[in-house]
């Protein structure tokens, strides 16, 4: 696999962003690109010199020269669009959040499993040099015991369209599954399961999270302790604080160059972790090295923490009584 040849489902901001990461990995070739309409597959792909261009999803599933694809549609459409390129024998890359659900979820990695095929959730933030240190200077113990996480992730969108993705309940609209993900994600990857999750939220005038509170409780006494919005914009800031100090992740702290430690006693220290590139390239890079050594899932972003982060998810839509349309 001196090559690996992708192909992209969707053509929106997120797919955009994901074909100027791939053209900086080095042996990655974007080779199709697939739309529910002609013109907006031909668009795109005369954006980003894409040479397939399909009208339609199963078109782009079916295209024998593709190897993996990236699923960059709403939320509400990852389970159907993921099985199809499964089924189709290619591997998947499937954007944040994997599903509308724990369900959903677990049938997309059953398909995955049963097929012997590679499938990872794009939690593009995992991947970044900025987190890849933060994993490091835990594992060194530099902050002792790690005791609890604050973060953020908020912005406020102007005006409520009720049609709109983020606001329109059968696309899966909210902050939640939007960017309070990566807040539920940073809590996986510092202490695992919940074991027991408090979460408060405004549901606006289409019925989804437009802003909210969330504690998550964890083994040891750990606390994860964060805010999500679509209506309100917030520090963007996490902080991983230890028995002998913390780190800061500089904001915004899901797409950032450097870290802050703080040692009790010491003067703070900043940390650089430049991005190349978009910082979507990242995750790219993980796929296709797992894809040339074999494996079937990353070790970094394991499809078993996706369905514990799931769950995770629909155990906070419970307290608030928030179901989509298509889970009635």
């Amino acid at each position: 696999m001196s090559k690996i040849r992708w192909g992209i489902i969707g053509t929106g901001n997120i797919a955009k962003k994901f074909a100027t990461g791939l053209a900086s990995c080095e042996g990655a070739e974007l080779v199709a690109v697939g739309s529910r309409r002609q013109e907006t597959a031909d668009a795109f792909a005369d954006e980003y010199g894409v040479p397939h261009r399909h009208a339609s999803y199963e078109a782009l599933a079916a295209d024998a020269d593709v190897q993996a694809v990236y699923v960059a549609t709403p939320h509400s459409l990852h389970r159907e669009n993921t099985i199809l390129c499964l089924e189709a024998g290619k591997a998947v890359l499937c954007e944040k959040p994997f599903a509308i659900n724990a369900k959903q979820a677990a049938e997309m990695v059953h398909v995955a499993r049963q097929r012997e095929l590679f499938l990872m959730e794009a939690m593009w933030s995992r991947f970044q040099p900025a987190e890849v240190k933060l994993r490091e200077l835990l594992a060194a113990g530099v902050i002792g015991e790690v005791r609890m996480l604050h973060s953020d992730f908020g912005f406020r969108t102007a005006s409520i369209d009720p049609k709109a993705r983020l606001f329109d309940p059968s696309l899966g609209g909210g902050a939640l599954l939007d960017v309070g993900v990566y807040n539920v994600a940073l809590a996986s990857m510092l202490f695992g399961p919940p074991m027991e999750v408090k979460a408060l939220a405004h549901l606006g005038e289409t019925g989804v999270d437009e802003q909210a509170a969330l504690i998550l409780a964890h083994p040891r006494g750990r606390l994860a302790v964060s805010s999500t919005a679509i209506r309100t914009k917030t520090m963007h800031e996490a902080v991983i604080i230890g028995t002998e100090g913390w780190i800061r992740i500089d904001p915004p702290w899901w797409r950032t160059n450097g870290l802050t430690l703080t040692v009790h006693g010491k003067e703070p220290e900043h940390i650089n972790a430049r991005m190349a590139g978009n910082g979507y390239n990242y995750e790219a890079d993980e796929v296709m090295r797992c894809l040339r050594e074999g494996k079937l899932e990353s070790d970094v972003m394991g499809l078993d923490e996706t369905l514990s982060i799931m769950k995770t998810l629909d155990a906070i839509r419970a307290q608030w009584g928030l179901r989509y349309p298509m889970e009635e």
